[in-house]
């Protein structure tokens, strides 16, 4: 058992003081008035320091894994070791639960990364498999991130959903011309970003994707369907107009994931989908596409999630930056890391929230400068795995 005590307990409807956490085996087992629960020998006191607890973060998206598999396009390292050093990283920034956004992509003739590889995939899938029955210090789960073009992997998605190795599947379409790339020149510059090429060739490029087969509507209905089947949740990508939003909707999405526009944002919102958002978006002031200003749109209300997307450390500052920075809420901004994602993937029931009987994935967080807040311990499934001090 743990009491946690001397914090500022965030809770889905405000930030409360003054209360104490009982935390007995995996559960939320009571929250009370300080001091009102006695000090049992089998206790084991965490002074929170004045900091917040956190429930932890839960990130729907999320390719980081890809980075530490192959931190160069030559160099392809261990993929045990890349999971195992990533979810050091990842409960350092508070994520307790990881949806790996692994790629299904057919081709790509820039940034080519070999994690992409269908062997390469296989093997991360089955690694994050292996690790709900093995040691290990976050919730790993794999988000199969499935381009339209990729008529070559429809049978091998089916097969990992049979095998209930997924947990959530977004439909992405990376055509340049529409979606994150509507503007060409956007394009042209992300391109000659990664690669030194020249506008010939990139004209060419853009020729190849505009007549590349995608999948049929019927298949991708057939995807969607073995979801609903296995309760997996599905979400659209890079959503740019109503008739992508109702087409998505059709499927069965309950997620638009980074809508273009703050127009489209509110759309997909009176869609009923939720919404979601990069968080470095948020640090960074907006998007490196040049699309949606996910601060703006959290101030409008457009936006009901962040995920990390490639930077972890994002989630954690991006709600601060939110609060100080735009004197937003700060309950609330906790829930677009927490409750929110929870609800989109069905998980709420379980996680996401600090509440009596839920289970006990919860953070500590101390500001160690006025501007800067850290995790100083991190708890999941009621087990303390860190603890952090900071030195003078």
């Amino acid at each position: 058992m743990y009491l946690i005590t001397n914090g500022k307990i965030v809770t889905e409807a405000a930030i409360l003081e003054g209360f104490d956490l009982l935390i007995k085996e995996n559960r939320i087992e009571q929250i009370a008035f300080r001091g009102e629960i006695p000090v049992e020998e089998t206790m084991e006191v965490i002074d929170a320091a004045g900091g917040f607890i956190s429930p932890g973060f839960i990130d729907l998206h999320s390719d980081y894994i890809e980075s530490m598999a192959a931190p160069r396009p030559t160099s392809l390292m261990n993929f045990h070791l890349s999971l195992r050093e990533a979810e050091k990283e990842l409960i350092a920034h508070g994520i307790t639960t990881m949806f790996h956004s692994l790629s299904l992509f057919k081709f790509t003739e820039y940034a080519y990364k070999p994690i992409r590889e269908p062997e390469n995939v296989r093997k991360f899938i089955d690694l994050i498999e292996q690790s709900h029955t093995n040691s290990h210090l976050v919730r790993h789960r794999f988000h199969a991130r499935f381009e339209i073009d990729n008529v070559d992997e429809v049978d091998n998605l089916k097969s990992y959903i049979a095998e209930k190795k997924v947990h959530l599947i977004s439909f992405m379409d990376h055509t340049p011309g529409q979606g994150q790339y509507r503007d060409l020149e956007v394009y042209r510059h992300t391109v000659k970003g990664y690669n030194d090429i020249s506008d010939a060739e990139i004209d060419r490029i853009i020729t190849k994707h505009l007549t590349k087969e995608k999948v049929a509507i019927e298949a991708m209905q057939e995807i969607a369907q073995a979801a609903a089947e296995n309760h997996i949740a599905i979400a659209s990508h890079d959503d740019d107009s109503l008739e992508k939003l109702e087409l998505v909707k059709s499927l069965g999405a309950q997620i638009s994931e980074f809508p273009i526009t703050m127009e489209i944002a509110k759309m997909a919102k009176e869609q009923g989908l939720y919404t979601v958002a990069g968080a470095p978006n948020v640090l960074l002031g907006g998007s490196h596409s040049g699309n949606l200003s996910a601060a703006e749109a959290i101030k409008e209300k457009a936006i009901d999630i962040l995920c990390s997307d490639y930077y972890p450390a994002a989630m954690l500052h991006s709600i601060f930056e939110l609060h100080q920075k735009y004197d937003l809420d700060l309950a609330q901004m906790f829930k677009l890391v927490t409750i929110n994602p929870a609800k989109a993937v069905n998980l709420d029931h379980e996680i996401g929230s600090i509440k009596e009987g839920k289970k006990a994935d919860l953070l500590i967080i101390e500001k160690i400068q006025p501007d800067f807040p850290v995790i100083t311990a991190v708890m999941v499934d009621g087990k303390l795995i860190q603890k952090t001090n900071y030195r003078i």
